[in-house]
This record gives structure tokens, C-alpha cells and sequence, in this order.
């Protein structure tokens, strides 16, 4: 490796620390007010227990982002030994395809609220979506095992952590990555087009409460999904159908698969925003939050005044 390519993957280290830091700073607090939130709310229908989830899934995806910094710090040397290595690797990924199939669940969820609301009260009920979720993790961590049961995790002259960014070619991981991704964009995108059909006839009957909240949904989550999880998949795609022939190409596609796989955590700062305006448990926690904020500054401000005018009357006398 010459001067000029260390300089290059120094630089593209720093980007990377950087933007990791940059997404744990914004996810972070949205995420743990979630969780405080969610777990304060009962569990009275299918969406808000797909919420909580996602929430688990959002906060332990942005924590696992620590090792990540590290490790870009370090010039992509791994400290943390081999383990740790896997562990990481691992939750990453079960947690960023928990979070797209929970997603799926909550727009499921709103197609049969919003097209089907009569028939499907039967089966919206908080305890199969709980028995669906337990299924969910299970299902994913037990697809996500390979990660921790094959070959080193570190490579020893180089110290890099073969984990965090999967580059596997094989025929399995293409399909694996086609059916864990095309499933619930499919799911998402199927669902939303029903819930706009639907809504047509909401728009005449005048309920925009209804309507405007299902666009806003739509919206936020195909945002998500564009923004975070399409473009990581559709390389991933790209790289292992490639011929890799071509060591300039497979490099290119490498460093897009590292860029990519970064995007995706920009999933747990878009997360807090939809729960903002999707769950009212939500906004009642940050506005308490605010009003707390507020409160303290003018005790503060109070104190400061009242500490000024009696030093004035001190001099005064």
C-alpha cells in the first residue's frame, strides 16, 4: 500500500467516526425518550407494541455505533478482539432488519385499521402482535448466526473487523439479502397503495384526520426506507452478482458497501421523528421534556436576578 493510499483510507476513516458520531448524538436522546416513553404506554393495540420494538431495535443499533467510532479512530484496527468482533457484526445487522420488518408490521397494521377495520379486529389484538415480534427476533437471530460461527473475525496482519461490513459473495447471501429486503419494502409498498385507494372515499366523507395521518405515515416510512435501507441492498445486490474480475471494480463496490451500510443508520435518527407524529405517548413525554427544560432556565434566571439585585442593594447601603 503507497503513501497516497493510506492517506485515502485515513481520510475515509475520519468521515466515517465522524458521521457515526454525528448520527449517535442526534439518535441518541430521540431514541432513549422512545423507549421512556413506550414503556410508560400500555400496549392497547398492534402498532404501539411494534413501536416499542422498534424503539429496543433503534437504541440497540445506535450503541453498537461506539465500536464502530472506535474502530474508525483507530484507522480500522480492531481493539476489541475477535468476540466482540462477531458481536458487533451480529447485532448491527439483527437489529437493522428488525427494524425494516417492524416497520412492514406497523404499515401491515394500518392497512388493516384503515381498509379492513371492521373485519380485522378479531386479529389486531396487543398479544398476537407480541407473539408475532417474539417470532420476529427469533427468526432473525437465528438468520444472523452465521455471522458468529464462521471464519476469524479479525484480520491478524491488518487488524480489520471482517464483521461490520458483510462482503460475502455467495450464492446464499444473495438470495438471503433479496428475501430480507424484498419482503417488507413489498409489504410497505403494497400496503400503502390500498391505504391511498382506501382513502379517496375518507377524503369525500371529509375525515382528514384520518387521511392525513396515514399520508404522514406513508410518507415518513418510505423516507426511511429509501433513505436508510434501498440503497445498501441494491449495492449489495450489485456486489455480489459482479463478476469480480475486475480488483478497481470490486474496490469501488467495497467502499460503496462501507458508505451504504453507514446510510442505514440514519434510520435511528429518521425513527424519532415518525413517533413524533405517529404516537401521542411520544409528544406528551418531549413536550413534558421542553416545559422541565424551560422551567429549570427560569429558576435559573430568577436565581441570577435576585442574587443581582440584592449585591445592588448591598452597595446601596
Amino acid at each position: 500500500m503507497n503513501i497516497s493510499e493510506e492517506g485515502f483510507i485515513h481520510r475515509e476513516n475520519i468521515v466515517f467516526a465522524t458521521f457515526y458520531i454525528l448520527i449517535f448524538i442526534f439518535a441518541v436522546p430521540g431514541n432513549a425518550l422512545a423507549l421512556w416513553a413506550f414503556f410508560h404506554q400500555s400496549s392497547t393495540s398492534p402498532s404501539k407494541v411494534f413501536l416499542r420494538h422498534l424503539s429496543v431495535a433503534d437504541i440497540s443499533y445506535i450503541l453498537i455505533l461506539i465500536m464502530r467510532i472506535v474502530y474508525h479512530l483507530f484507522d480500522s484496527y480492531w481493539p476489541f478482539g475477535h468476540v466482540l468482533c462477531k458481536v458487533a457484526g451480529f447485532l448491527f445487522y439483527l437489529n437493522m432488519y428488525c427494524s425494516m420488518y417492524l416497520m412492514s408490521f406497523i404499515s401491515l397494521d394500518r392497512f388493516l385499521a384503515v381498509v379492513l377495520p371492521i373485519r380485522s379486529q378479531s386479529i389486531r389484538k396487543p398479544l398476537y402482535a407480541n407473539v408475532i415480534v417474539g417470532i420476529l427476533w427469533m427468526t432473525i437471530i437465528v438468520s444472523m448466526c452465521p455471522i458468529l460461527i464462521k471464519e476469524e473475525a479479525i484480520n491478524n496482519t491488518t487488524g480489520i473487523c471482517n464483521k461490520l461490513y458483510l462482503e460475502d459473495t455467495s450464492s446464499t447471501a444473495l438470495v438471503s439479502t433479496i428475501v430480507a429486503f424484498v419482503l417488507p419494502l413489498t409489504t410497505i409498498v403494497i400496503s400503502y397503495i390500498l391505504i391511498l385507494w382506501k382513502l379517496r372515499t375518507v377524503k369525500k366523507q371529509g375525515n382528514r384526520a384520518v387521511r392525513d395521518k396515514a399520508i404522514k405515515m406513508i410518507i415518513l416510512i418510505l423516507m426511511n426506507f429509501l433513505i436508510a435501507f434501498v440503497p445498501y441492498h441494491v449495492n449489495r445486490v450489485i456486489y455480489i452478482t459482479q463478476g469480480h474480475e475486475n480488483t478497481a471494480t470490486d474496490e469501488t463496490l467495497g467502499r460503496v458497501n462501507r458508505i451504504t451500510s453507514a446510510l442505514t443508520c440514519v434510520s435511528g435518527v429518521l425513527d424519532p421523528v415518525m413517533y413524533f407524529f405517529l404516537n401521542r405517548a411520544y409528544r406528551d413525554k418531549l413536550h413534558q421534556l421542553i416545559q422541565h427544560q424551560q422551567g429549570n432556565s427560569r429558576c435559573f434566571t430568577q436565581d441570577i436576578e435576585i442574587k443581582e439585585t440584592k449585591r445592588k442593594t448591598f452597595k446601596t447601603l
